[in-house]
């Protein structure tokens, strides 16, 4: 199992959710923060296998009007 999987299976779908709930499909939100719609779909993928830069997830956070330590709010529901 790769190291950190079920962290990112758990940021991923923080990332979703807050989407979701901000009424933002996958094309707006890569389209806000210019990046392509594939890449916020692997991103957003449960089964993620590839780590994204922390510049990403701070322009999603900010996007979604979220704090960043939000998306890492694993324990939330």
């Amino acid at each position: 199992m790769e190291r950190h999987a079920e962290e990112l299976r758990k940021l991923s779908l923080n990332i979703s959710h807050y989407r979701k709930r901000k009424g933002l499909s996958q094309q707006e939100l890569s389209e806000i923060i210019g990046i392509s719609h594939n890449h916020l779909a692997q991103i957003e993928a449960p089964n993620i296998t590839r780590p994204f830069s922390i510049k990403i997830l701070f322009d999603i956070a900010k996007a979604l009007d979220i704090k960043l330590s939000t998306l890492f709010d694993f324990d939330k529901g």
